[in-house]
Order: structure tokens, then C-alpha cells, then sequence
């Protein structure tokens, strides 16, 4: 799984599957007895050393997009970059933050992605989504409990296919290029992490608990506390999973003794 994730680390998958569409998604479903752990970009996932006693299913070539008017219809495995350029060539306004996100909209939706004040679950109108026997079902965003990085499904074991978004902002929220400028200055691009580690507690930052407890460029193995931005562990040194999970505790320990301050995963570890 470390050619699958961005943070360049975990084990075997047990199998590995890529479907060629929804129909053969559903198909293989109908017969798989396995757990399941869909993957898109891998880039806010760690997958653990002992890898993944199930099938993982790779959702890259469910990368469809219509759209009409204001709204787009959207399979998951779509980069958000991609649709963020989509939206920006066709004057649907409201978008511009996805471009500074590395995912993909399946990952958005599992997470309510957001970047700069924005948040993805913002503009969703409708989801399908297909459970671990094949089933196909289409949902509205009352099927949902959405918060900030948060999202729980009433309905369980079900997983995100495709998204029917509307943008109908008048005007450009924000300077895609001014973002990613933003982005690039702040934080360590090009480096294997998986973004932003943890989730920012109410009415604080991560990072800067992270830097005031004088833990940027703490190391554990391979893995180390970024100096550019206090809330991502870079792979510096062939990490392996464990060291990032070992610092990601660390650093969980270190803030709760100093501050009194529980920090909240946003990474998913499998």
C-alpha cells in the first residue's frame, strides 16, 4: 500500500481492486465476503505495517462528470483538482477551494473535505452510494449527520460512487492561484505526508499547539514533525507506519499535558 498512499508507507493489501465502473464494482461486490477499504488518492490515509487483511478497491477510473447549468453530476474517484479546474472553466463559482486540496471527491465526501473557510458537504445536493452486497442507493444530504472534517451516515456500511454538486455562487470566492500560492508557502509540498494530521479544535489551531509545545522537527524513526507546518508528519527517513503512529501519539500526549487539549485525528489509520 505505500505505492498507493502519499505517505509512501504501509503493508500488503490482501487484494487489490481496481473496477472499471460502477456496474463492475457492483458485480464484484455481490460475491466478496472480505472487508473493504475504498482508496483514492491514499492522501489522508495510513495504512499500518501489517497492511490490509481484505480487499482494497481503488475507485481511479470512476471519473466521470456531466454538467448542466449549475450543477455538476460527479463520479468519486474524480481529483479534486480536476474538478476544481472543471468548475473554474465553466464559470460555476464556489469551487475554487478544492484546488488546494490533493484528494478525490469519494474522500471529500467521507470527510466533508474544506480548505480556506470552505467545506465540501457546502455543495452537495444529492450522493449514491453502494453498500458491501453491490446495492446501489441514492441518498440526500438529511441521510447525514455533516460537521466540520466530519460526516456519520445513518445508513451503515455504505460507501460514496458519485456526487450531484451545484455551484451558483455570482462571482469567484477566492483567486485559485492566490490559494495555491497560500498553500505552497505554508506548507511542505512535495514532501510524503497526508496533509494535515490532526483536526483543529474549537476556537484553536492544531499547529500551533503542535509548535508551542516545541515539537516541529521532532523525529521518531523516519518520521518527523514538519518544520514549515507544526500539523504534518513528514516520511523524512523511510518511515515506516509505526513510527508515524508512535509520533502521532507522542505529539497527542505532549499537547493533552501542556495544554489540556485532546487532539482529534483527521488522518485515517486502517
Amino acid at each position: 500500500m505505500s505505492l498507493h498512499c502519499s505517505f509512501r508507507t504501509g503493508g500488503l493489501a490482501q487484494d487489490f481492486f481496481i473496477p472499471n465502473d460502477l456496474t463492475d464494482l457492483s458485480t464484484s461486490l455481490k460475491t466478496n465476503t472480505k472487508p473493504l477499504l475504498f482508496l483514492g488518492l491514499g492522501s489522508n490515509l495510513l495504512v499500518r505495517d501489517q497492511g490490509f487483511e481484505g480487499v482494497v478497491i481503488k475507485l481511479s477510473n470512476l471519473k466521470q462528470i456531466k454538467i448542466e447549468k449549475n450543477t455538476l453530476w460527479v463520479e468519486a474517484g474524480t481529483t479534486l483538482a480536476k474538478l476544481s479546474r472543471l468548475c473554474h472553466t465553466n464559470n460555476l463559482y464556489g469551487g475554487e477551494f478544492l484546488s488546494a486540496i490533493p484528494g478525490t471527491v469519494g474522500g471529500a465526501l467521507m470527510m466533508n473535505a474544506g480548505a480556506f473557510g470552505s467545506e465540501f458537504w457546502q455543495y452537495v445536493i444529492n450522493v449514491t452510494t453502494i453498500n458491501q452486497s453491490g446495492v446501489i442507493f441514492e441518498r440526500t444530504k438529511n441521510d447525514f449527520d455533516i460537521g466540520y472534517r466530519y460526516l456519520h451516515a445513518q445508513y451503515a456500511n455504505e460507501y460514496f460512487v458519485d456526487a450531484t454538486l451545484e455551484f451558483n455562487q455570482k462571482k469567484p470566492q477566492q483567486d485559485i492561484k492566490q490559494l495555491l500560492d497560500k498553500r505552497n508557502q505554508n506548507q511542505p509540498i512535495g514532501k510524503a505526508s497526508c496533509g494535515s494530521v490532526f483536526k483543529n479544535p474549537k476556537n484553536n489551531f492544531a499547529a500551533k499547539l503542535i509548535e508551542q509545545s516545541q515539537l516541529k522537527g521532532f523525529c521518531i524513526g523516519g518520521a518527523c514533525v514538519s518544520n514549515k507546518h507544526a500539523n504534518f508528519i513528514i516520511n523524512q527517513n523511510k518511515a515506516s507506519s509505526a513510527d508515524i503512529i508512535n509520533l502521532i501519539t507522542h505529539i497527542q500526549q505532549v499537547v493533552k499535558s501542556t495544554f489540556n487539549i485532546d487532539l482529534e485525528l483527521e488522518v485515517v489509520i486502517k
